[in-house]
């Protein structure tokens, strides 16, 4: 028997909207979501054809090139086009369907096209549906690094659909997996617990219900630090444990390091630099390289690239502050902290230590 959907509802300055996590959403799109106006889908050339249909009667779809090197003002262009054309107006409602890539471009156009049109999320990922598709941040990619160009969007909805989990790729899920790590290093020990007693060995061919509950928990992390600090003044940066590495690894990679597994190595190398710098246990590294491992995520940075490479890269992050860098640490299993003033050292050596050796 199917579950019910959980539902999280998620406040911000400017009002409030539901997540939906389940099963069999997309065909309820129109009834979930309370859409009433045409709807403009916006999904790319890896989910569309799977799952398009499945939403029902639309206005139109517009199909962007899959990929993180698709994620640009270019895209963006050509997608206001195709609006236009379709005679899209704004009482449309755009809806992403697709991954975190997806829901970072639709959500940038449906927060400029007509100078803004309602906004619903469909994440059809993992990493998507627990960490991009919650907290209104939109954007893309500028040749000088990730997210450079967006917008605070808020969607008026979440439908994350953990049926079409079932279509993701072991690798993609498990991309997923590393943003699930990182919230139970944020702010939920019993969810990083359950990881590392193996409780929690999750695959895309879990059951729905288990599916639903690893999803649902993992975004109420995310909800709740979001509803804190809406527009990352203060605690919504914890959320970016190990994108700080992660990010300049994926850049220097040619983005052909995936996002997710930036972020564990990144995780690594944070757990590293905090024990360096006597913030934490130097045992905690090895326990986040035990979970991310049972979750076939890397825990080293591929030897190829240059620690100084990437601490230049590091300097393309919006994330740096006043020209500084700034790192969130752990300083234990859910309790996580920022660090602005950070020695050039310490990082390369930190880069240095969790790199492969060949």
């Amino acid at each position: 028997m199917k579950a019910e959907p959980t539902c999280l509802p998620v406040t911000h300055p400017t009002g409030r909207y539901d997540v939906l996590v389940g099963a069999d959403l997309l065909p309820q799109l129109a009834e979930f979501a309370q859409l009433r106006g045409p709807i403009a889908v916006i999904t790319d050339s890896h989910v569309g054809p799977l799952h398009a249909s499945r939403l029902g009667d639309v206005a139109c779809v517009v199909t962007m090139p899959a990929g993180e090197q698709h994620k640009t003002l270019a895209t963006v262009h050509a997608i206001y086009d195709e609006l236009l054309a379709a005679g899209i107006d704004r009482q449309a409602t755009v809806v992403a369907l697709g991954g975190g890539v997806v829901g970072d471009v639709a959500g940038f156009v449906a927060a400029t096209f007509m100078r803004g049109v309602d906004f619903v999320q469909c994440p059809t990922s993992l990493l998507a549906m627990v960490d991009a598709s919650v907290g209104g941040k939109t954007g893309v990619d500028l040749p000088q690094g990730k997210n450079l160009v967006g917008a605070f969007k808020q969607p008026t909805a979440v439908l994350a659909d953990v049926s079409t989990l079932q279509t993701l790729p072991a690798e993609e899920f498990a991309a997923g997996m590393a943003e699930v790590v990182k919230h139970g290093l944020i702010s939920n020990p019993d969810l990083f617990g359950k990881l590392e007693s193996g409780d929690w060995q999750l695959n895309r061919e879990s059951s729905l219900s288990e599916l639903q509950t690893l999803v649902a928990t993992a975004i109420e992390v995310k909800r709740n630090v979001v509803q804190e600090d809406p527009f990352e003044h203060g605690r919504r940066a914890t959320l970016n444990l190990g994108h700080t590495f992660g990010h300049a690894v994926e850049q220097v990679s040619g983005y052909r390091v995936r996002h997710g597994e930036g972020v564990a190595m990144g995780l690594v190398a944070a757990a590293n630099l905090a024990a360096r710098l006597e913030y934490c246990d130097p045992a905690l590294q090895g326990r986040i390289e035990a979970v991310l491992q049972a979750q076939s995520l890397p825990i080293r940075i591929p030897a190829a690239y240059e620690p100084a490479a990437i601490y230049q890269a590091m300097f393309s992050d919006k994330k740096k502050a006043g020209g500084k860098l700034r790192f969130i640490l752990p300083r234990d299993v859910g309790d996580v902290f920022i660090e602005k003033d950070v020695a050039e050292a310490d990082v390369l050596a930190a880069i240095t230590a969790v790199q492969a050796t060949n």
